[in-house]
């Protein structure tokens, strides 16, 4: 999988210090540090603002397709249950059939898992954003994943890409394994999670910032 496409390169309003985190790189990984130097300044844009069901409703929903027909359903679905600009509200969700969903291009499976999230939203599984942002990252984890369709490296892509976490390794993620592969010189195999999680420990406490490194890594020569 790919991370969202809220990641670039540039200046962002992140809730650690990005300078310290990159010295702290420099100073704990040399063959890391090279690509560092080679990718340049880091960069991410938090998109804090989008509430918890907005944003692992999207999630969902570009889950298995490519992200053209992603953002095509996702049009006709806030289209066909939002109101005016406004993001379809749990309640709506719940209460809309298969056939509803279905006519949007939304698959069976989907459907079940929509309902599942706007559910756990309305009964306060699913925090609201102010709350979210008061937890831990494993508690977030240990509460979303109880969602349908949303598991672990869903979890990591909100807690990077909206929250804005500093210690987060998907170490199932391809571009990050594949990253890894290509600036350690995996003699060409991808690493496994373990092996990720492993070189990892020396990232700490900014394993995010190192994954989005090796997600550059893909991009630089």
């Amino acid at each position: 999988m790919s991370p969202p496409p809220s990641l670039y390169a540039g200046a962002s309003p992140l809730p650690f210090d990005a300078e310290a985190a990159v010295e702290h790189l420099h100073a704990r990984d040399r063959v890391l540090s090279r690509l560092i130097t080679r990718v340049g300044p880091f960069g991410l844009q938090p998109e804090a603002t989008q509430p918890p069901f907005q944003s692992l409703t999207e999630s969902i929903l570009h889950q298995q397709v490519t992200g053209k027909a992603a953002a095509a359903i996702l049009g006709r679905f806030r289209a066909g249950f939002g109101t005016g600009r406004a993001f379809p509200r749990p309640e709506r969700v719940v209460a809309a059939s298969d056939e509803e969903l279905r006519a949007v291009g939304i698959s069976r499976s989907k459907a079940a898992a929509l309902r599942d999230l706007a559910a756990k939203t309305l009964d306060g599984t699913v925090p609201g954003s102010r709350a979210l942002a008061g937890m831990e990252d494993d508690a977030i984890l240990e509460r979303l994943t109880q969602v349908r369709g949303v598991g672990v490296w869903t979890v990591h892509m909100l807690l990077m890409f909206r929250l804005g976490r500093p210690d987060v390794l998907p170490v199932g993620d391809y571009g990050v394994r594949k990253g890894f592969a290509r600036t350690f010189r995996t003699k060409g195999e991808l690493p496994t999670p373990g092996e990720v999680a492993k070189r990892g420990e020396r990232w700490r406490p900014y394993r995010s910032v190192a994954s989005w490194y090796l997600w550059r890594a893909l991009e630089v020569k």
